[in-house]
């Protein structure tokens, strides 16, 4: 067995190019299945661990999965805003904590949350470095921000505007790295947390600028009376919000009227949680309230309909290259008629030319498992991150 083992080898070595053909059919054919069933296993793990752990979203009236998917993995899908009215309505009803987010804008790719320290117990996230955000203009990193970044506390991060024709003219904030928070292998990491004021700082709700009463250019004022000075466009605004300047930061009307993206509503105990989905279900109620997982499992639903499709697809190509497969070994066996005359008149039986003919099926399939079994493994390893590339992100 050994000797046709040999002659096969060298066999294949000699037709490089063929043999390479079928190892590379043999091994991306095997590979497909097998890693779009690891890609949805790690994408069910990743959405429903999170989703599982999370009772219950506040949001506007529309897309619940937008809704989710934002309020949960930071997605670029913003859902219609809702007010900060919403989390007090919550607080008054005494049935859970409210958690209010502010997932918006972003900076160098990631997206910033505003939110409040709340959400940090609530996802039991812990400071690794630095300390938490405790002024206007701080912020705290995800792990894998400040890796990716190479940002550490005492550090500054730009936001980037909303889009590039912003006729409002809101100026990007500078912000103070004030911590960076220890890796928790979900969404968390991938994020820029902020409090929520600094959030509205960031859209231009809230600014700071010289104090208009002690100006002495005059071209700064537009009007000026014993109760009240009015500034004009030229009066400088800060994008950057230091312990010089921070008193001079402010917000003008009602703050219950500001806007946020969602709410997680954390129920006292399970009574609570169904008294206040209750709550929202009236017609004339302009927001919803969901269960993500509820969300979630629906979105899994379609998910895995599809990769029934992907499953029929893969069949078929399969079919066809182990078709395509046995007619190049067919094929070479017609073009080998003579090394087999060769053979047989050397005294070789035709087990002989049937063992080498087999052993060259073995080696090509056994090199081509050992080709998708790296692959194999180099999906599995860096699965959570391709899943959050190209199913959650």
């Amino acid at each position: 067995m050994l000797d046709s083992l040999y002659i096969a080898w060298k066999y294949i070595s000699f037709n490089k190019l063929k043999t390479t053909t079928l190892v590379a059919c043999i091994a991306l054919i095997s590979f497909l299945p097998m890693a779009l069933q690891l890609l949805l296993d790690e994408s069910e793990r990743q959405l429903m661990s999170r989703a599982a752990v999370t009772p219950l979203v506040i949001g506007a009236k529309g897309s619940s999965l937008d809704l989710v998917m934002n309020t949960l993995y930071f997605g670029d899908e913003v859902p219609e805003l809702i007010s900060m009215a919403s989390v007090e309505r919550v607080e008054n009803m005494d049935l859970a904590m409210p958690i209010p987010l502010y997932v918006r804008f972003g900076t160098r790719g990631n997206p910033i949350v505003g939110t409040t320290p709340d959400y940090f117990e609530f996802r039991g996230l812990i400071v690794a470095a630095g300390r938490q955000m405790a002024l206007l203009g701080d912020c705290v990193l995800g792990a894998k921000v400040a890796e990716i970044l190479d940002l550490k506390p005492g550090d500054s991060l730009v936001s980037s505007p909303e889009n590039l024709f912003d006729l409002a003219g809101i100026y990007p904030l500078k912000m103070k790295v004030a911590g960076v928070l220890a890796k928790s292998h979900t969404t968390d990491d991938l994020a820029v947390f902020v409090d929520i004021k600094t959030a509205w700082v960031i859209q231009g709700l809230g600014h700071g600028h010289q104090d208009v009463t002690r100006l002495k250019d005059p071209t700064l004022i537009y009007k000026s009376s014993e109760s009240n000075v009015a500034a004009t466009a030229k009066l400088y605004h800060y994008t950057e919000i230091t312990k010089d300047n921070i008193d001079t930061f402010h917000f003008h009307g009602n703050l219950g009227q500001y806007p946020i993206t969602a709410v997680i509503a954390v129920p006292y105990d399970e009574k609570s949680g169904t008294i206040l989905r209750g709550r929202y279900l009236s017609k004339q109620e302009t927001r919803q309230i969901v269960k993500p997982r509820e969300v979630i499992d629906g979105l899994l639903q379609d998910i895995f309909r599809i990769k029934n499709v992907l499953d029929a697809v893969i069949s078929v190509v399969a079919l066809a290259t182990a078709l395509a497969i046995i007619l190049v070994f067919a094929l070479s066996l017609r073009l080998r008629q003579r090394e087999i005359q060769t053979i047989f008149k050397l005294g070789c039986s035709r087990l002989t030319i049937v063992r080498l003919l087999l052993s060259e099926i073995f080696i090509t399939v056994l090199i081509s498992g050992v080709f998708c079994g790296a692959m194999i493994f180099t999906v599995n390893q860096y699965a959570n991150e391709i899943v959050r590339m190209l199913f959650i992100r």
